[in-house]
């Protein structure tokens, strides 16, 4: 097996040649997420693709910065609009979406503004960032892209290409080739875990597929962009728990790492630390990220269900679960939290808040200060997004209960302009001026930022 240093002697040595080949200068300023996808597909050869995608971060780029090479573009449970990026490009636009909730309501929203765009809903489906949607409905999604691929492709006059089945990484960006015909990039699909899989036998018979991975993409990124805002509640929650060295934790839920690897060099790698995920694909982005630090030798990662967890009784000193009883049955990863943790062992969590209201620190009226600041969001029906996390703890069986709401805080990133980009989507034209005012004079003075709100919550297992 090659080592670290040899892999990254290969990606200097290759990025060097696509550099070459593409005139993309790859530095810290300009290698953007559009630049890495450009640099994956000419290294391929491929000049124009159809591309499925999910998060808005993803594929915003691409249209903006390069338009000729999106032959079309299938968005499946969007998350995030970038509707300046996609006005131009509405006739070779699919949207698949559930009908239901909060996502339904994001995307009936977006497509008031994109005439000419084609949209499939899929009739009472609740598609969530973490909806597994392809396995879920794969006949209809399936035939939806190809219906629709099919017509842009031949009113374009695409190229059908053949390449070599096979796998490789350029400037941080993996790709898995199969099939052949019109190229067709897969991108990431959010939090669910079985991403593209089961519609692949479909597409493969009809495209060459080139299904894109990585922690520059996707989730996986996003995640990792939470820092240090999101971590500050973090660290908080951890010291609630009086951690000592040569304890054993466990993060249930623990997405790409973000929270393990801080945690690993919080504690000088004095403590075992277990990451479990029902999400493989975001398990394989946390290993690859857990290697490019060094510290394997003191995480552990499996593959687990926080609703069954793959442990005996009685195994962690603290069992650690951030915004993940939200996406499942809360009471029952409870249970489950209490039961792997020893006696006197403690179990923290941290779920996102649909009953507090956040901060906007900007000059804004007081209605427009209200609808700013209200937090909605996504939950399942047996999931927890409030403050019912406190009495749900003492009903799980965990005695001293320490109860402490907060606010992780934006001040700049990809975070802070996710969370603006949804609070002026549901804002009108007069509102939008307004707070396109107030910003400015905020960011003149460099007072900016945006707050989300937690409940928090640390118990001590009897």
């Amino acid at each position: 097996m090659a080592s670290l240093r040899q892999l990254d002697a290969e990606a200097r040595s290759q990025t060097r040649g696509i550099e070459a080949q593409t005139g993309i200068e790859m530095t810290a300023k300009t290698l953007r997420t559009e630049d890495r996808i450009v640099l994956v597909l000419r290294h391929l050869g491929i000049e124009r693709a159809h591309f499925a995608a999910c998060m808005a971060r993803d594929w915003a780029g691409l249209l903006s910065s390069y338009p000729d090479l999106v032959s079309s573009l299938t968005l499946v449970s969007p998350w995030g609009f970038k509707l300046g990026a996609l006005r131009g490009n509405a006739s070779r636009l699919l949207i698949i979406s559930g009908d239901q909730g909060r996502p339904a309501e994001e995307v009936r929203r977006a497509v008031q503004n994109l005439s000419g765009a084609t949209v499939i809903n899929l009739n009472g489906y609740f598609s969530t960032n973490w909806a597994d949607v392809i396995a879920d409905r794969t006949d209809t999604v399936g035939s939806a892209i190809t219906a629709f691929i099919s017509g842009i492709a031949r009113r374009q006059a695409d190229r059908a290409v053949t390449l070599p089945e096979s796998e490789g990484k350029v400037a941080g960006i993996s790709y898995s080739i199969k099939g052949s015909g019109v190229p067709l990039v897969l991108l990431p699909l959010a939090l669910a875990p079985s991403q593209w899989q089961p519609l692949l036998p479909v597409l493969n018979k009809s495209y060459c597929t080139i299904t894109l991975g990585g922690p520059a993409l996707g989730a996986a990124a996003f995640l990792e962009a939470r820092r240090p805002g999101y971590l500050r509640v973090v660290r908080s929650l951890i010291d609630e728990t009086r951690l000592r060295p040569g304890e054993m934790v466990l993060e249930v839920g623990c997405g790409s790492g973000v929270i393990l690897r801080w945690l690993a060099e919080y504690t000088h790698g004095k403590n075992r630390i277990v990451g479990i995920d029902v999400n493989r694909y975001l398990l394989r982005e946390a290993a690859t990220l857990v290697l490019k630090a060094g510290i394997q030798g003191v995480i552990e990662l499996q593959d687990g269900n926080a609703e069954s967890m793959p442990f005996p009784d009685d195994c962690f000193d603290v069992t650690l679960a951030c915004t993940v009883m939200e996406e499942g049955d809360a009471d029952r990863m409870l249970q489950e939290c209490v039961r792997v943790t020893r006696p006197q062992g403690r179990v923290a969590v941290l779920v996102r808040s649909i009953d507090m209201p956040g901060w906007v620190n900007l000059p804004l009226e007081a209605a427009l200060r209200r609808k700013a600041e209200a937090q909605s969001g996504n939950a399942q029906e047996q999931g927890c997004a409030d403050a019912s996390l406190y009495s749900r703890m003492y009903k799980a069986g965990l005695k001293q209960v320490i109860a402490f709401p907060q606010w992780a805080t934006f001040s700049e990133g990809e975070r802070l302009e996710y969370m603006e980009e949804r609070i002026v989507a549901t804002l009108t034209a007069e509102e939008t001026a307004e707070w396109r005012q107030a910003k400015a004079e905020a960011e003149a003075d460099g007072t900016f930022f945006i707050t989300q709100p937690f409940h928090c919550a640390v118990g001590t297992k009897p």
